[in-house]
């Protein structure tokens, strides 16, 4: 697409972005394009929130699917786009809501906690959900001393570092994350002695025993922005360093990985805005029962504590 031939589009978005009272949001992994056209960048839960707030009667949600139920859940009375359709998670994917049932019979006495990197119907049959962030925070404010996991068993596993409590992980990951190794960082850190390693808690553990520090998107935003180094090596998708390049233009960043792309986060671009805004694309509802139960596990884990 040339550069004439961008602009017009934008301005047609934008055109129709005012007249249908809409909110576009953008999650950190998207395309550098799409960020710079969103009116809020940040965390898929974050983003859902704010949206809750916002006085609009659209969302378009750039990101995946269990994102845009997300902001269904929390928004029932806005309507919410998903301009690309078969943008899915793969480790959203990697669980279904009948087979943690049956995980459930089988440890009765434990509490489910529910990634918030699951479907609206995992999330009905949870307990609690929590986020990168917060994930030890909700784990340790459970009375109940075993835990099932889902479905990340990379962030089960970084939590069980920080809790007493037993944690059954679920068998899922991460592809993009998971493909980031041990000698990408070693590499990095040889080329670039004086950058230090931020990753993300869905790396894999000997990823993380490598790092220097273990952060959520929101909190190596965070973190980066009142940090004294001046260089960076960043472990996750690659689309996050769209973000703090432009938010710190004067400091340098180097991705892990430069094959840390989610194919699936990429299938949104400036012309599937349109049309979604153009002929209503894809409207995401959730089932009322299962939101409401949906959105307990999530109110239980801002009790418990806000993550980003």
């Amino acid at each position: 697409m040339s550069q004439q031939d961008k602009d017009e589009i934008i301005t047609r978005i934008l055109e129709l972005k005012k007249a249908r009272n809409a909110v576009i949001l953008a999650h950190n992994y998207q395309r550098g394009d799409i960020q710079d056209i969103a009116d809020f960048v940040g965390d898929s839960l974050g983003l859902s929130q704010q949206a809750a707030k916002l006085d609009a009667d659209v969302i378009v949600f750039c990101g995946v699917d269990f994102m845009a139920e997300s902001a269904a859940i929390l928004s029932p009375d806005k309507i919410v786009l998903m301009p690309e359709n078969s943008a899915e998670c793969p480790m959203a994917a990697m669980i279904t809501p009948e087979n943690l049932v049956k995980t459930k019979q089988e440890y009765p006495d434990a509490a489910v906690v529910a990634y918030v990197n699951t479907s609206a119907a995992v999330k009905a049959e949870s307990d609690i959900c929590c986020t990168s962030s917060n994930a030890v925070q909700v784990v340790n404010s459970l009375d109940e001393d075993v835990v099932i996991f889902v479905p990340d068993k990379n962030l089960g596993m970084y939590t069980q570092r920080y809790t007493d409590k037993t944690i059954i992980p679920w068998d899922g990951y991460c592809s993009t994350h998971h493909q980031i190794l041990p000698g990408d960082i070693l590499l990095m850190r040889e080329d670039h002695p004086d950058a230090e390693v931020v990753v993300h808690p869905e790396c894999k553990p000997e990823v993380i025993d490598v790092a220097d520090t273990v952060l959520s998107t929101g909190g190596m935003q965070t973190h980066v922005k009142k940090s004294q180094n001046k260089e960076f090596i960043i472990g996750t998708e690659v689309g996050m360093l769209h973000r703090l390049r432009k938010d710190n233009p004067d400091k340098i960043f180097y991705p892990a990985s430069k094959y840390a792309v989610c194919p699936n986060m990429k299938m949104n671009d400036l012309k599937s805005i349109f049309v979604a805004l153009e002929e209503n694309k894809h409207v995401i509802t959730v089932p009322e029962s299962m939101r409401v139960r949906a959105k307990q596990a999530l109110d239980r884990m801002l009790e418990a504590g806000r993550g980003d």
